[in-house]
């Protein structure tokens, strides 16, 4: 039996305590994601997430590669560099057939695996390497459990749908369930050559290899249920389509090359990812958050991903800002926590969530993403100059705007705050939604309304470029309304969140408007908006990389002198990228670009202990040792689409890149490169519609210097120092 822990949060993610997860492999395209072990296999071990999954629900559950019974031997395993193809190679166990021994090493195994329109293509070639003919007997049993990703994340059901007997003959196996939602979801298993067995569960194959020859095996498991992509093609064909896809998704990026092998390995892994999590969604292409437990649109992790990425591929805020605009709320439903003008967290398509056994169907339980969505939209139009799109999104705009001083705000004190509506909803609605992420500095809770002091950071920013875009409209007057409100909110914020003796600003205002004097790494996102006073970002910089929050690896989101500090928690002392990212910006964004250096140098570390050089969700805020590795979350999305952009925002940063395609100008403010980098290139970095340049920044005599090497149309190239 395996023994889970048990908490209160009825959405915390449960671990096994009896053992750990190895390693794992994951694909993605679509709606559909894969998790294997190292073999290539699906087994029910570690924290029970591995699987082939389709729209929020486990199409396969296990298959597992056996001769005559024995796993065979790994020798290794690894995802290509953009992240299509899974690569395995076997050896033959130690085995007996028919009274015959067949020692280990004899045969070769290479299984390549990918994941096209819901469907996950293998192959599977054996070589034989011995100097004697030989008969190999080898299977793949398989099986499936039609779980929703809620109940592999731990929740537990009181009812479940019905399984449909399972059908197969010749080369092909399918498996059904008719769900309480009223969908039929099927997984159709094909073998090529057909099997010589098969049965419900277990397909087995005896193949006879003369030495050095080979024979190659297909197998194709298709998810379908309603309103499923399909694809019939041969495996050949579907890979072929996968990777002119993956081009074109290139294309939208530009190309960074520096001088640092290992930087370039941390690049192009994080633009994998990124591409990877890219899903084309009916409104466009939308990163998903992250694999196993949020493949699925949420609203602030989709903005700040396209903010971290804004200067490298603005397509991707585009995608995201009409995919948000689309779903924005229109009515008040409090068991969904929506109110008019806001902006989603996350929507899913599970069994569960249309039964509403779970609350995100559709649901608007995050304070954060509807200032956000602004933000955003006013940073892409001064990296594209595209009015019209602006024009086409202004009436969200202004609703969110109206969400922000209404419902968001709706005590009238001038902050925006939350109180979950829904029974079942968040109780923490910013970007730290664990339910004990929000407390006093002796470690008691704080109770709703609750304001949290990013979030009014987030508001001020909103404000400021809603101003610049309803000027861009010929809203004059709108806009010197906006920009006078931003002005008093920075003001009221001084008064309210400073905290002189702590040298931050305080985590939160309680229902009581009493402030949560907490150090905490939200602080730093102050410094991200702009809200914070001049005169306060010193001491907040020298306090976020003080010992109590700067690890070695990155900053800690408390301080380790906090009552409530743990560094293997979830939100209270861990090391998400993310968060490191917008910090850096922001210290970058004030004067503070060496400081902003250390964040990136800790990261960039910290990536080159990780598996495929891939930044998780987070890890373990533990004080960096000498010679010893950064200590891994057990339960840490990976890929996960705001880790893998943090790099690009890091970078950004540090060599004080702004792109401004209204006025056809690019500039470099007190560019600064990392100690470990002298030089760095970027190609057909666009301007606008029209415009692109070519760009090198090189260390020269202890100074960095930016040299355009190609320009073309309109666009002037800026050096500040």
């Amino acid at each position: 039996m395996k023994e889970v822990i048990q908490v209160e949060d009825r959405y915390y993610i449960l671990a096994a305590s009896d053992r750990a997860a190895e390693c794992l492999r994951v694909l993605k395209h679509g709606e559909t994601f894969a998790i294997f072990d190292c073999h290539g296999d699906i087994q029910p071990i570690g924290l029970g997430e591995q699987g082939i999954f389709h729209e929020g629900t486990r199409f396969l559950s296990k298959l597992e590669l056996r001769f005559a019974g024995e796993r065979p031997l790994l020798l290794g395993s690894t995802i290509n560099k953009q992240n299509e193809l899974l690569a395995v190679d076997l050896m033959n166990p130690d085995f007996t057939a028919d009274g015959h021994q067949v020692r280990r090493d004899a045969v070769h195994v290479f299984r390549s695996k990918f994941i096209w329109k819901g469907n996950c293509y293998e192959q599977l070639r054996l070589t034989n390497f011995s100097l004697e003919p030989l008969e190999i007997p080898f299977s793949l049993s398989f099986d499936n459990d039609f779980a929703d990703i809620f109940e592999v994340r731990g929740t537990r059901r009181e009812a479940r749908g019905t399984f449909r007997p399972p059908e197969y003959s010749g080369s092909t196996a399918v498996l059904s369930y008719d769900g309480r939602d009223g969908v039929l979801r099927t997984t159709r298993l094909d073998f090529h050559p057909p099997p010589a067995g098969l049965s419900d569960s277990e397909a087995t194959y005896r193949v006879a290899l003369k030495p050095k020859e080979s024979a190659t095996f297909c197998i194709t498991v298709t998810c379908a249920c309603r309103e499923c992509e399909s694809f019939c093609g041969s495996y050949e064909q579907a890979l072929a389509e996968s990777r002119e896809s993956l081009y074109e998704f290139k294309n939208d990026y530009c190309e960074i090359v520096t001088d640092d092998d290992h930087f370039n390995t941390l690049l192009a892994r994080s633009q994998s990812d990124l591409i990877m999590m890219t899903t084309c969604t009916e409104s466009g292409a939308y990163p998903y958050a992250g694999v196993p437990w949020f493949s699925t649109p949420f609203g602030r992790d989709g903005i700040l991903t396209a903010l971290e990425m804004l200067w490298a591929n603005p397509d991707m805020a585009r995608g995201v800002l009409t995919f948000l605009a689309h779903t924005q709320a229109d009515r008040i439903d409090a068991e969904n926590d929506a109110e008019p003008g806001k902006i989603l967290h996350e929507t899913r398509k599970g069994e569960m969530a249309a039964l509403r056994e779970i609350p995100f169907g559709f649901y608007y339980g995050s304070v954060d993403s509807t200032p956000l969505f602004i933000v955003l939209a006013g940073a892409y139009y001064e990296r594209s100059g595209d009015r019209d799109f602006i024009a086409g999104i202004w009436p969200n705009v202004l609703r969110a705007l109206e969400w922000i001083d209404t419902y968001g705000d709706a005590d009238g004190d001038g902050f925006v705050e939350y109180a979950r509506h829904s029974h079942e909803g968040l109780v923490q609605q910013g970007w730290k939604d664990s339910e004990d992420s929000v407390f006093h500095a002796d470690g008691t809770l704080a109770k709703a309304p609750i304001a949290l002091c990013e979030v009014q950071g987030y508001v001020y920013e909103a404000k400021v470029r809603a101003a610049e875009m309803a000027t861009a409209l010929g809203e004059t007057e709108r806009a010197a309304v906006l920009r006078e409100q931003a002005s008093t909110l920075q003001r009221r914020f001084h008064e309210a969140f400073w905290c002189e003796d702590l040298s931050v600003y305080a985590l939160a205002l309680d229902g009581d408007k009493r402030p949560c004097r907490v150090r905490s790494s939200n602080t730093g996102h102050c410094l991200f908006s702009g809200i914070a006073a001049p005169e306060h970002a010193g001491l907040i910089s020298a306090s976020l990389l003080s010992d109590i929050f700067f690890t070695g690896w990155g900053i800690r989101t408390i301080a380790s002198t906090e009552q409530r500090y743990n560094p293997m928690s979830y939100h209270n002392g861990s090391i998400w990228p993310h968060d490191n990212a917008l910090i850096a910006a922001g210290l970058a964004r004030y004067g503070y670009t060496e400081k902003a250096i250390d964040v990136l140098q800790g990261i960039f570390d910290a990536s080159q202990a990780m598996e495929l050089h891939r930044l998780p969700e987070l890890f373990c805020g533990f004080k960096r040792r000498d010679d010893f590795s950064p200590i891994l979350y057990p339960v840490a999305c990976a890929p996960q689409a705001w880790a893998a952009a943090s790099v690009y925002l890091m970078l950004q940063g540090c060599i004080g890149l702004s792109i401004d395609a209204v006025s056809k100008r690019v500039r470099f403010n007190f560019p600064v490169l990392p100690p470990f980098l002298n030089e760095v290139r970027i190609d057909n970095l666009r301007v606008g519609a029209d415009a692109s340049v070519d760009v090198v920044l090189k260390r020269y005599n202890g100074d960095v210097t930016v040299s355009v090497v190609r320009k073309q149309g309109p666009v002037e190239v800026m050096i500040v120092k």
